[in-house]
């Protein structure tokens, strides 16, 4: 399966925010298994980088921990083609547009979230993390 993990998830996980925290790095760790493959965004890498950043102050920290991310998950491109896929939506909120039209134009299975209300028009897959852990909880290889 193939899943594209939202920006919120991932700052879950890199600044160990509460109460979010465990259950997003149990959806990061489902990368072991031999059936999922997780994705980040390009673009979400810039945002993730710039948020941590902010809140932690500390570049080389921040950078570590993209490093340590990027051994867990693979970056999925932005390319012209998911721009213009996004601007033909008529979602309130770009950034959520192109994160879907990646996921979308990607042939992912889903995206993981703390956000579905984001994605209401979306037409594939979104999940919760604690639905996506219940799913494969529910499949076990």
């Amino acid at each position: 399966m193939k899943l594209l993990i939202d920006t919120n998830v991932v700052l879950d996980v890199l600044l160990r925010r509460e109460p979010f925290f465990r259950t997003a790095a149990e959806v990061l760790n489902l990368t072991q298994r031999d059936d999922v493959r997780e994705y980040v965004s390009a673009s979400a890498i810039t945002d993730i980088y710039y948020i941590a950043n902010k809140q932690l102050k500390d570049r080389a920290a921040v950078r570590d921990l993209l490093e340590r991310l990027l051994k867990i998950v693979s970056v999925a491109a932005v390319s012209e083609q998911e721009i213009r896929n996004a601007l033909n939506l008529t979602w309130a909120d770009f950034e959520d547009s192109v994160q879907y039209s990646v996921a979308l134009l990607n042939e992912m299975d889903g995206i993981v979230t703390r956000n579905p209300d984001d994605y209401q028009e979306a037409n594939m897959r979104i999940w919760l993390p604690e639905q996506v852990l219940e799913l494969f909880a529910v499949n076990e290889p």
